[in-house]
């Protein structure tokens, strides 16, 4: 399995019989997977998306954004409970291109990838509970 360091955006190879969690970066040495999202860039979205082999739900928000603010603890507190799926955020203020190549028209928009590709996305602001209820119908479609 390959994850993306959320640090320093090297790709590591975690072995079919290991946990990525607690597992540390080869080039940077800090840990690889964190509870917590990662925010994204134009820089680092692509690599972070495509190259990484478990499931990433990215956040397109605003600082401006209620919505965007009222749903931030709930997508946070997911995060910490779902050790196999990665969190990233993306600020579409300081990402233009990617939020442009990822059609982003409302915020806030959760969208649910797997080794690059598009599986499922949602707008609005949801409830902690409806964040989860996405991500398990979303992964049905794997």
């Amino acid at each position: 399995m390959h994850i993306v360091c959320a640090h320093c955006s090297s790709t590591n190879r975690i072995p079919e019989d290991k946990t990525h969690i607690g597992a540390k970066c080869g080039k940077c040495g800090e840990a690889i997977y964190s509870g917590t999202p990662v925010n994204l860039n134009d820089a680092s979205f692509y690599q972070f998306v495509e190259k990484n082999h478990m499931p990433v739900i990215v956040d397109f928000w605003a600082e401006w954004c209620g919505p965007c603010k009222a749903m931030g603890p709930a997508f946070e507190s997911v995060a910490k409970e779902s050790d196999g799926i990665l969190f990233a955020k993306v600020n579409t203020e300081n990402a233009p291109s990617v939020s442009a190549d990822a059609v982003i028209r409302s915020i806030p928009t959760l969208i649910f990838f797997h080794k690059g590709k598009e599986i499922d996305r949602v707008s609005g602001g949801l409830s902690e509970s409806q964040i989860k209820q996405w991500i398990m119908q979303s992964l049905q479609k794997l």
